[in-house]
C-alpha cells in the first residue's frame, strides 16, 4: 500500500482527496493536516510515502513544510496541490525538494497516477503547472549553472527522451512512444540528470523548454 499524508487547509479538498484515495486498493491516506507545523509532525510519525502539500497555509506554509519534511524523511515525496495564485511559490517550491506539481482542478484520475508515478521516483507534473515553472526558471537558476547546461550536447535518442519529459509522460509512456524498453528510459533520464546537474524531471523538462527541444 502506498500512505499518503494529504496537507492543506481547505477541508474540503483533504476530504476528497481521501475519498477519491479510499476508493483504490493501493493507496491509503495516513493522516490530515491543516498547516505545514502539522504537516511536519504528521510527516515523521506516520512516515508516509507521499505527501500531497498544499503551499497556502496558515504559520508554516507549504514551501517551508517541504523543506523541513525532507531534511527528516528524505524518502518522502512531496507532490505540491497549486492553484493560480501561487506563481511566486512555484519555483522556490521545486527548490525546496518538492518532486512534481499538480493543478487542483485535474482529474481524479490524474491525481492518483501523480501518487504512483511519485512513489515510483518519477515526477509527476501539470502540463499548465510546468508552463508557469518556466516563466520563473530563467532567473532563479544560477548563471554558472545555465552555462554547463547550454554547454551539455545532447544525441538524438536523448533530445526525444527530453522532449518527452517535458510532455509530462512516464517511464512506461516514453518506452511505447519510443519502441524502447522502460529500463533504457530510466537509463537515459538518469544520463540526463547527471549531464545537466539536473536533480529532477521537472528541472529537466523546464531545460527541454528553455533550450527549445520542447514547446511550453
Amino acid at each position: 500500500m502506498i500512505s499518503v499524508l494529504i496537507a492543506d487547509d481547505q477541508q474540503l479538498v483533504r476530504a476528497g482527496v481521501r475519498m477519491l484515495c479510499e476508493s483504490t486498493e493501493d493507496i491509503t491516506v495516513a493522516g490530515e493536516a491543516v498547516n505545514g507545523a502539522e504537516a511536519l509532525r504528521l510527516a515523521e510519525q506516520l512516515r508516509p510515502d507521499v505527501v500531497l502539500m498544499d503551499l497556502h497555509m496558515p504559520g508554516m506554509d507549504g514551501i517551508a513544510a517541504t523543506r523541513h519534511i525532507l531534511r527528516v524523511r528524505p524518502a518522502t515525496k512531496v507532490v505540491v496541490l497549486t492553484t493560480f495564485d501561487d506563481d511566486d511559490r512555484l519555483y522556490p517550491a521545486l527548490a525546496a525538494g518538492a518532486c512534481g506539481f499538480l493543478a487542483k482542478d485535474v482529474s481524479p484520475e490524474s491525481v492518483l497516477d501523480s501518487i504512483r508515478r511519485a512513489v515510483q521516483g518519477e515526477s509527476p507534473y501539470s502540463p499548465s503547472v510546468l508552463r508557469r515553472v518556466v516563466s520563473r526558471a530563467s532567473s532563479a537558476w544560477d548563471s554558472e549553472g545555465d552555462r554547463r547546461r547550454d554547454a551539455v550536447h545532447f544525441t538524438d535518442r536523448e533530445q526525444e527522451v527530453l522532449r518527452l519529459v517535458a510532455e509530462g509522460l512516464s517511464n512506461t509512456e516514453i518506452g511505447e512512444r519510443m519502441h524502447i524498453g522502460v529500463t533504457t528510459v530510466k537509463t537515459h533520464v538518469s544520463n540526463l540528470m547527471t549531464k545537466t546537474g539536473s536533480p529532477n524531471r521537472v528541472r529537466l523538462a523546464v531545460l527541454a523548454i528553455q533550450q527549445g527541444l520542447a514547446t511550453s
